[in-house]
């Protein structure tokens, strides 16, 4: 009977196992362990569906996405909310290292939006950035605004700062080029998983680019063409 019993004891110990690598194999990996940087999210850390965009503050086809987005903030953040969707912005400065133009705004752009980022401002920087970009440069003159855009100074980007609540440590970052390291290193991992920007993970769905006279209904397509993927 006792030697019955160990039978039965290791039997169950081996379908325990079993079923624990079964599940594991089967387990949805956590949001957390795929977001680059969760200071650049808005929803649900464990949402169902998770959306990303990759992005560089110089990109007319970026910018008009976002745009849309901040231009129908109020209906985007019910919209997140609504349907479970964990939203990620990454941030580069993709065209500087990977662009056939290397437009040194790109750079300036993304050194100022980390250093707010570092702040804790990320949203309040990046919001401001894409709405002062679009008005000036893209928003009557299109994708030729780029040109124009690219021969700003990185003062432009600084000034972008003024009202938002930034230290005196953001002007000091921008100057020492803090987030440099780090924003090269998030362009190469960009540079494998895309071949251009803007470019987009929503669930499984890839669509390609976004155009300059895009609309929140597009937008909105885009996304719904995510959560059906």
């Amino acid at each position: 009977m006792q030697k019955a019993g160990r039978i039965i004891g290791i039997v169950a110990i081996v379908i325990l196992i079993f079923a624990a690598i079964i599940a594991s194999m089967n387990s949805k990996p956590s949001n957390s362990d795929k977001v680059w940087d969760d200071r650049t999210t808005i929803g649900n850390p464990e949402a169902k569906n998770y959306f990303i965009i990759y992005s560089d503050l110089v990109c007319p086809y970026c910018l008009a996405f976002e745009n849309a987005i901040i231009e129908n903030e109020e209906e985007f953040q019910q919209y997140i909310e609504e349907n479970d969707i964990l939203f990620e912005v990454r941030v580069s400065d993709f065209l500087y290292e990977y662009g056939e133009s290397n437009p040194i705004n790109s750079r300036y752009s993304a050194i100022a939006t980390y250093c707010a980022r570092d702040e804790g401002k990320f949203w309040d920087y990046y919001n401001k950035a894409i709405t002062t970009v679009w008005n000036d440069y893209f928003k009557d003159e299109g994708k030729s605004g780029f040109v124009a855009l690219n021969k700003n100074s990185q003062d432009y980007w600084t000034k972008i700062g003024e009202g938002l609540d930034l230290s005196d440590d953001f002007k000091t970052c921008i100057k020492e080029k803090r987030p440099l390291d780090e924003i090269i290193k998030n362009a190469a991992k960009t540079s494998d998983l895309v071949t251009g920007l803007p470019a987009f993970k929503l669930n499984k769905y890839s669509p390609p680019g976004f155009s300059p006279d895009g609309t929140w209904e597009d937008v909105k397509a885009y996304f719904e063409a995510g959560l059906n993927s």
